[in-house]
């Protein structure tokens, strides 16, 4: 096994259309956002090329871009490794996610047809599944696809701009955590329904604000008896 211990099947197939550098790009980011690469993890040009079937140079000018972005450190005479968030970097962006989707959930109330929250019912109970079948990949996928339907029915384009931009690095947090949040989360995600349905704005502020909180705290709680 190569020394970058990807788990089988977690290489993504990079589609052939655009720059063979954004493709890298976005295949490594996958990679680590889901945690198949982990933090603190040396990332090998040969193997990681390897894996991908590219040459190195596009794996090493997507390093680069990666470590300008803050997904990888760069260290000289060593090379390059997952970047290690700090308690302080999760606590900052996850505040930051608190005050987009409060937000979010108040618009929703306001705007959401009933379509919409038929779809966030749909989206709430292949979570519940997911997390029943102990599929934690699956959980983190359908809360981001919940998070994200309910910045849609906020109808904002520029809160959903700023979501968007710190979404891969909550669903980086959220994963070591999924297990933990397990089925209460999606029992909140039941009582936002219902705000949302009953147009209560304020109580869909509340429920969201109290629901991000619960997953701030239990990331820098993770791994405590």
């Amino acid at each position: 096994m190569l020394s970058t211990g990807l788990p089988q099947g977690a290489v993504p197939k990079l589609e052939r259309p655009g720059p063979l550098r954004d493709r890298v790009y976005e295949a490594l980011l996958e990679l680590i956002t889901t945690r198949a690469l982990q933090p603190g993890q040396h990332l090998v040009e040969s193997e990681l090329a390897g894996h991908l079937g590219v040459s190195r140079q596009p794996v090493r000018e997507a390093l680069q871009r990666l470590n300008t972005d803050g997904w990888v450190d760069l260290r000289p005479a060593q090379g390059a490794f997952v970047h290690e968030p700090t308690e302080e970097e999760a606590d900052q962006l996850l505040t930051v996610r608190t005050l987009l989707e409060a937000e979010a959930a108040r618009l929703a109330a306001a705007n959401a047809s009933s379509a919409g929250i038929a779809v966030l019912q749909e989206l709430c109970a292949e979570g519940e599944k997911a997390v029943a079948a102990d599929d934690v990949d699956g959980a983190v996928a359908m809360n981001a696809r919940f998070h994200a339907k309910i910045m849609d029915l906020a109808g904002n384009a520029v809160l959903a701009e700023l979501a968007a931009q710190v979404d891969r690095r909550v669903r980086w947090y959220y994963t070591p955590i999924a297990r933990q949040r397990g089925r209460q989360s999606w029992i909140e995600h039941r009582e936002l329904i219902a705000a949302i349905a009953d147009r209560d704005e304020q109580r869909a502020t509340r429920l969201m604000r109290d629901h991000t909180e619960h997953t701030r705290r239990s990331y820098h709680e993770r791994g405590e008896s």
